[in-house]
């Protein structure tokens, strides 16, 4: 008998379904050991040693792996391909044969890895079993201990010199300060106002009356002089933002709005350009929870829970990769399907091959895709549920699109000249040059299969030297606008650019800052609280060098090195762990900071002052501003405006007020909204749309 060993009972089904009665196959349900919660257990004084324990939770579950070693003639290590998982599978490997009375040699484990789950990847594997690979936990190893480092050491800290409870994180610091300094760029953003001119324009005085073809053309020149809007560079994540145009003044906008009243307009060019786009490659990490955020609105933590039990069930890849590039046999499917869904027209003469970006990608994964043309979404719809259909789909329409034919644009763009209406005016007149672009989809190619909107804006047909006129001038007021606040696509986009963290870490640094308290959402974006505020405040003074993006990306290079083997683990800790130890005595005399509160108009019934709000492990509440002379506190209840659907409507005349709707917090600090009658009245939901359904309906 074989004994194959993964990390969950859900893998262990799966790949149950393609082998023989000659394998058992057990669940360690993740680590079977870690480092101690009570103490560092990181020894710095020899070499950094990691204290490993083993998990007390999984004293059974290791005594049966034990048990079923014992009696297998070979143990299959079959976990993740990735350096966790390489992780895990060295220490099942030290626990069961570290006890020489259970006879289980060396010899009798091998080491297996897949990027699917499927008969044809296990039979593979099998086929090619490995040793551990010391490089990926060594690299995982040193991972493991500078965020222990980073987390015993400067979370003391923090309940010194800010609150205690608090906690810091190497990567999640980071992210933390990328989000209070976005948010203070916004505070600081000064509005200013632009104008901008158009006219509407028909190709002839017979269609002024009925309203046909009228096309809107933006001012573009005068006498010469370009009016397009100037943009600067943002350089935060690369975007392009307006700060003003040529008409910076309401007065200058209706003078040429005036003038441009007095004009004939001539057309003086008329382009066409056929233009191509190509298919996305198919996703990686990264790329998956942008797209969910943008179009399911995922988090980034719902994205890798519901990827993993994709993965797990045998329906897609491994979702933990920077990798674009497909296989070999996983092309020539995906070409077979376009061809025989859509016909050759949508087929490339040659297969695409894509090549993935990052300089430091993890391991030799494949992208995101789904393991079977076969499943559609409806067959995870039936078997998993809607949003593991709903992200399924996103990933099958990715993966087929990205061996699809381009899709073909034809781009028109027309620019009229005026002229004076009458030679009589001896006034002097400016020159003016508008312009209208139009585009029309001549092929939608691979646009056929992705949920993308592109639709037509067909022009009238234009020639040179025509006259046109115009309908009206459109004098058009604008603000430039501050950067927008993170949401959970552009934050991953922008610590993946930056290089801070790797695909199996992106939805865990957002979710434990949010965990924390030390961000929250609102409407979808990232807003920084005023403990998190204060915290990042006090790092970025204090230890500014470790709280650095460049610093923390270099760090990042450096442990890939590690699994790349050009470097060794214990240097590269000792190095940080030198400037991390200088840090924490400097820090020692270094002030309080004290927490902004927001003051509220009600009254300590114990001593007379005023509440303020402040937030705590299970979200806000109110408390009084003496703190901590005066102990009192109470619940924050925050309302959003709408009344229960169960308690919340009374009848005229009665003087007790119905229930409101709150929003609340669980144990884990997950949202929701209940009634602020409870425990009286037990309404709740987790989505605000449904209660708003419910309060019209009720």
């Amino acid at each position: 008998m074989k004994l194959v060993i993964v990390e969950s009972p859900t893998k262990a089904r799966t790949i149950g379904k393609f082998l023989t009665k000659d394998f058992e196959i057990k669940a360690s349900m993740g680590h079977i050991m870690d480092l101690p919660k009570s103490k560092l257990g990181v020894d710095v004084d020899h070499g950094f040693l990691p204290q490993y324990e083993l998990v007390l939770e999984k004293k059974m579950i290791i005594s049966d792996l034990k048990e079923s070693g014992k009696k297998a003639d070979s143990i299959i290590l079959a976990t993740d391909p990735d350096r966790e998982g390489e992780a895990i599978a060295s220490h099942i490997k030290d626990v069961l044969g570290s006890n020489e009375k259970l006879k289980i040699k060396n010899e009798k484990f091998k080491r297996i890895v897949f990027h699917e789950i499927t008969k044809e990847a296990i039979e593979e594997a099998l086929k090619n079993p490995r040793d551990i690979d010391q490089d990926l936990v060594d690299a995982q190893t040193a991972r493991r201990v500078l965020d222990r480092l980073v987390g015993y050491k400067l979370s003391p800290v923090l309940w010194q010199k800010v609150r205690r409870g608090l906690s810091a994180g190497r990567v999640q610091s980071v992210a933390l300060r990328l989000i209070v300094e976005r948010e203070r760029e916004i505070e600081k953003f000064k509005k200013e106002k632009y104008f901008t001119i158009a006219a509407v324009m028909v190709n002839s005085k017979s269609q002024i009356a009925n309203n046909k073809e009228e096309t809107e053309f933006e001012l573009i020149e005068i006498d010469g002089e370009k009016t397009e809007v100037q943009k600067i560079h943002d350089l935060y994540d690369g975007r392009y933002r307006v700060t003003k145009s040529i008409f910076d003044s309401e007065k200058k906008a209706k003078e040429v709005a005036r003038d441009l009243n007095k004009k004939n307009f001539t057309v003086s060019d008329v382009s066409k350009k056929e233009t191509r786009r190509n298919p996305y490659p198919p996703f990686t990490t990264s790329t998956l929870q942008q797209e969910a955020s943008r179009r399911l609105f995922f988090s980034g933590k719902r994205t890798m829970t519901l990827a993993q039990k994709l993965y797990e069930e045998g329906f897609i890849t491994y979702h933990r990769t920077d990798s674009v590039v497909i296989g070999q046999n996983a092309i020539f499917s995906l070409r077979n399907y376009v061809k025989k869904e859509y016909g050759d027209k949508y087929l490339p003469e040659k297969p695409r091959f894509y090549k993935t970006k990052q300089k430091l990608a993890q391991e030799a994964h494949e992208a995101i895709r789904p393991t079977g043309l076969n499943n559609q979404p409806s067959t995870i719809n039936n078997q998993l549920g809607r949003d593991f259909s709903r992200l399924y789909d996103l990933i099958f329409r990715r993966a087929v699109a990205s061996q699809m034919a381009d899709a073909i644009i034809e781009s028109t763009t027309v620019v009229v000249d005026s002229q004076v209406k009458s030679e009589k005016l001896k006034v002097k007149s400016s020159e003016y040059k508008l312009k209208a672009n139009g585009s029309v989809l001549l092929f939608d190619g691979f646009l056929k299969v992705t949920p993308q909107a592109l639709s037509d804006n067909l022009l009238p047909d234009f020639k040179v030297s025509e006259e046109i006129n115009f309908k009206e001038i459109l004098q058009k007021d604008h603000e430039t606008t501050p950067p927008p606040r993170y949401n959970d696509a552009s934050l991953i986009a922008t610590l993946e650019e930056k290089g801070i963290g790797r695909p199996s870490t992106y939805a865990t640094i957002v979710s434990t800052i949010e965990g924390r308290r030390y961000i929250e959402r609102e409407e979808g974006r990232f807003v920084p609280t005023h403990v998190g505020i204060a915290v990042n405040d006090f790092l970025v003074e204090n230890f500014s060098s470790i709280d650095d993006v460049p610093f923390t990306a270099q760090m990042e290079d450096e442990l890939d090195a590690v699994a790349s083997e050009k470097k060794e683990w214990v240097p590269v800790i000792e190095k940080f762990y030198g400037e991390l130890a200088q840090k924490l005595e400097d820090v020692k005399g270094a002030q309080r900071v004290k927490i902004e509160t927001e003051e509220t108009d009600e009254i300590c019934p114990k001593c007379g002052s005023k509440l303020v709000i402040r937030i705590g492990r299970f979200g806000k509440f109110l408390s009084c501003s003496t703190f901590p002379k005066c102990d009192f506190t109470k619940p924050f209840l925050e309302e959003v405006g709408i009344p229960c659907p169960k308690c919340g409507r009374r009848p005229e005349g009665s003087a007790r007020r119905g229930g409101q709707i709150i929003l609340r917090r669980t144990r884990k600090g997950r949202k929701f909204y209940g009634c602020s009658n409870y425990p009286k009245c037990n309404f709740a939901s987790w989505k605000l749309e449904d209660i708003k359904k419910a309060s019209l309906s009720s």
